[in-house]
């Protein structure tokens, strides 16, 4: 056994981490989104909140890999770099605001921001004006505000894309990019700032086998035809995920 595993394997809730990310990969397999929203109330029950932060990062940029030429092929990188200038600016500041409170602020802040996201997209709250640079440069930086201080960089952007004019592919494309490049960047401030837990490096890599799983099983079992039960069964999943990961319940 490597020597890095093992005390990885005595991470306490090691069960309940991989159970949580293999329903989050689950959930982004058939929905698209969610992984962030899932993971993190359960990940805050049993981690430090940059431990949290720190294993999400890792999985979640292995996991997309594979899929980065394509999207590269597809997207508008000017676009997608436009999103990651404005979530660069912000991505500090959100680091630096969660380095200023408790571990318990962390929890209710994700669970009520994962809470607070799902009912702007449940209530179907969409932009529907024109995509301009310095719209899509805000949005990049609320992004990364996010990001830093809940760990949840993708709804800003989800949210902005849903009511966009190009092609489904096209979305697609620059949100997987977009993702990608926050979770470099949040590893690389968490670093300048001190705040990368090294020990949770080796658990994020760990966790990237279940959400591969998890991701390859939920679009096995997609269906076009029934989206939308696969996207309410999602919006169900992450709310009962950032109910559970309340501080109230212990």
């Amino acid at each position: 056994m490597p020597d890095w595993l093992v005390p990885v394997l005595d991470t306490p809730g090691l069960g309940w981490l991989i159970a949580g990310v293999f329903v989050a990969g689950l959930v982004r397999g058939f929905s698209g989104f969610g992984t962030a929203m899932v993971y993190l109330p359960v990940a805050g029950t049993w981690l430090s909140p940059f431990e949290a932060l720190t294993t999400l990062a890792v999985f979640e940029m292995i996991g997309p890999l594979p899929n980065i030429p394509r999207a590269l092929r597809d997207g508008h990188p000017r676009d997608v770099l436009r999103l990651g200038l404005g979530m660069a600016l912000a991505l500090p500041v959100g680091v630096m605001l969660l380095g200023m409170v408790a571990p318990e602020v962390f929890r209710y802040g994700v669970s009520l921001a994962a809470l607070g996201l799902l009912v702007l997209l449940v209530s179907g709250v969409r932009y529907h004006g024109v995509l301009g640079k310095r719209l899509i440069l805000a949005t990049g930086a609320m992004g990364g505000l996010l990001a830093g201080s809940v760990g949840l960089p993708g709804p800003p952007v989800i949210m902005l894309y849903m009511a966009a004019p190009h092609p489904a592919h096209v979305i697609r494309a620059n949100i997987t990019t977009y993702l990608l490049l926050a979770d470099v960047a949040l590893l690389a401030v968490l670093w300048l700032s001190g705040n990368l837990v090294l020990s949770a490096l080796g658990l994020g890599a760990l966790l990237a086998v279940p959400y591969l799983l998890g991701n390859v099983s939920g679009a096995a079992v997609f269906r076009p035809g029934y989206e939308r039960v696969y996207r309410w069964t999602a919006y169900a999943i992450i709310a009962a995920s950032a109910l559970h990961g309340l501080p109230l319940w212990g």
